[in-house]
């Protein structure tokens, strides 16, 4: 079958989320290389990120401390991002899938601000969705099944692109998609790293790869 549409996620895809993580830091008084070095132990042990929090501030509610964030910074970026903290290579890569026809998509668990600031940075995109928005989350497979819904193709037309195999990849191809893992991000190069990555179909450096990578999965592919 061939793909027609490609799907991205958003954290370490799209968006670089080294400011994010620095200002938590800041936030919660400990040094950015000690917060930095947390996270990247919870990729490697396969915990979630928010244990980040409850080892380095045990006991911490996040929820009641991202209200004091905003209380206390009304007009900081605090937890999000903005058109800033693209990777570089996202215009042009989005571009380019599109100029060859392909329908490109965003959905990615997000909150509601994610997806404002995602439409305020006019990507060449055909829609943009959240998790929040959908009320479901990855790797749920209700939110594989909103990717193809809104997609609006089967399954096996759609590649998801993401820097998780537990997230992004195996979920989806549980789901019928074809995956490409992004070498990106501290879940990314770990991941990239195991031999479970030889599940996704394409495993790539940067977006840049999308385009060939989808040429490649689609040579001899069925109409």
């Amino acid at each position: 079958m061939v793909v027609r549409a490609v799907v991205f996620d958003v954290g370490e895809t799209l968006i670089d989320e080294t400011r994010i993580w620095t200002r938590w830091a800041d936030r919660l008084g400990v040094t950015r290389l000690t917060f930095m070095g947390v996270l990247g132990g919870m990729a490697a042990l396969d915990r979630s990120h928010r244990d980040a929090f409850e080892i380095v501030r045990p006991g911490l509610d996040v929820e009641a401390e991202i209200e004091a964030w905003a209380r206390d910074e009304p007009e900081s970026l605090r937890n999000h991002f903005d058109a800033d903290d693209l990777y570089p290579d996202v215009r042009e890569a989005l571009a380019g899938l599109r100029a060859a026809g392909v329908q490109v998509v965003i959905a990615g668990n997000q909150p509601t601000r994610a997806y404002d600031a995602l439409v305020a940075m006019d990507l060449p995109v055909d829609s943009i969705h959240t998790s929040d928005g959908w009320g479901v989350a990855k790797p749920a497979p209700a939110f594989f099944a909103k990717v193809a819904a809104v997609v609006g193709r089967e399954a096996g037309e759609i590649l998801y692109v993401g820097d998780r195999f537990d997230n992004d990849v195996r979920p989806a191809a549980r789901a019928g998609m074809r995956t490409a893992l992004l070498r990106r991000g501290p879940w990314g190069y770990l991941h990239a790293d195991r031999p479970e990555a030889a599940e996704a179909d394409v495993v790539i450096d940067d977006l840049y790869g999308v385009l060939p990578a989808l040429r490649l999965l689609n040579e001899g592919a069925t109409p």
